[in-house]
């Protein structure tokens, strides 16, 4: 395997790390202090974007994508995890569970959601059921020809942008090795629909202004047409369209481990004391090689299992690995980066301390690291028939 980019690619990596640098980390103290980000900068970086041909790059070309590899999203990916998320989210990246839509479902959301027209958010998590997906009570049932959802889901990220809203819940019960499990259905909710309302979620320290909302579904009457995929085969579509969004937190934790790393190594070699600059001190120096040697095994981890999936390879357990040791990695290069820049690191005046509150949150959301862990212990141990 060869992750050595292409020309091709190599334009691409530095298209949008430009783009990071000149249209995102302008913007990212002030959406720091409001926590959230103001409309006419989002509507500009959305335009910009689309401009550029980038926006919806990881949707095929016959839908209107730009019809990127899955490895060449990932150095997209990596490069945008340099920046706050609150402000990349408008880059544009719709759900590719989008790509099961059928019929008018095309017209309605997936090609409105790939032109940038309308805007999408993934709603899964809820207060009494995160990784325990199959034990979600947000629910519906048959009424005639309709569904009725009802229910709350919390921790929805860029729901407050959304035009529409990509839920899963429950229409059902099925006995299963492990006990009765929920069945899953997947709707498409568009904003204003009667009994669906969308309002602001928790105030997190991680990624101030990417907010989290919650979704309260009060007899929310929706037809047939809304059901994304089959009834009851929503744990189906979920499995083959989201497992790869780990790739993302994967990448994207890589993009940002780097820009904190190029802080720590400037520092280390700009800071003087005893006369020498601090990274010719043991200590500092072999921060810098402990860090170093950890973010190109993550990059190597996420882009391996992105290739694997370009290759049609079984890809679950290398995923789980990236998004494992990616997130984890970037835990320990922020907190290195903070000591070695001393008291200043905890100061607002630098974003360190912002990269080092951002970093908490990737360990969590997309699979807790516990969650992938049990995958690649499972995934080791189901052919030995254990």
């Amino acid at each position: 395997m060869d992750f050595s980019p292409s020309a091709e690619q190599e334009m691409i990596i530095s298209t949008v790390r430009s783009f990071v640098e000149k249209e995102i980390y302008p913007h990212e103290k002030l959406v720091e202090d409001l926590g959230y980000v103001p409309t006419e900068i989002a509507a500009d970086i959305k335009a910009k974007v689309l401009d550029l041909g980038f926006y919806a790059c990881n949707f095929p070309e016959s839908v209107g994508g730009a019809g990127l590899s899955h490895l060449e999203f990932a150095f997209v990916e990596r490069e945008l995890g340099r920046g706050s998320m609150a402000l990349t989210h408008f880059f544009g990246r719709p759900q590719n569970i989008l790509m099961a839509c059928k019929g008018d479902q095309i017209t309605q959301y997936l090609k409105p959601a790939v032109r940038g027209a309308r805007m999408d958010a993934l709603a899964m998590t809820e207060p009494d059921a995160g990784s325990d997906v199959r034990g979600m009570k947000t629910n519906a049932r048959r009424d005639g020809t309709d569904w009725v959802l009802n229910g709350t889901k919390h921790f929805i990220s860029g729901a407050e942008h959304a035009d529409f809203v990509i839920v899963f819940v429950a229409t059902g019960e099925e006995a299963t090795h492990a006990g009765p499990k929920k069945k899953i259905t997947t709707f498409l909710v568009d904003r204003g629909t009667k009994g669906f309302t969308i309002r602001d979620g928790y105030k997190s320290v991680s990624h101030r202004g990417y907010k989290n909302m919650i979704l309260e579904f009060d007899n929310c009457r929706l037809p047939d047409a809304q059901v994304l995929g089959e009834v009851d085969g929503g744990f189906a579509v979920m499995n083959e369209w989201l497992y790869a969004t780990r790739i993302t937190v994967a990448t994207m934790s890589v993009g940002r481990a780097r820009r904190v790393f190029d802080m720590m190594v400037d520092y280390a070699a700009s800071r003087k004391q005893f006369g020498q600059a601090i990274g010719k001190f043991q200590g500092v120096g072999f921060q810098l090689a402990d860090s170093l040697t950890e973010i190109d095994a993550a990059d190597y981890l996420t882009l391996a299992s992105a290739w694997r999936l370009d290759q049609g390879l079984p890809a679950n357990r290398e995923i789980a690995s990236a998004k494992l040791y990616a997130t984890e990695m970037l835990a320990r290069v922020t907190d290195r980066a903070i000591q070695i820049h001393g008291g200043m690191g905890l100061m607002d005046d630098l974003p360190l301390e912002r990269f080092w509150r951002d970093a908490r949150v990737e360990r969590i959301w997309d699979g807790t690291s516990e969650i992938q862990r049990h995958i690649i212990a499972r995934e080791l141990l189901r052919p030995l028939g254990a």
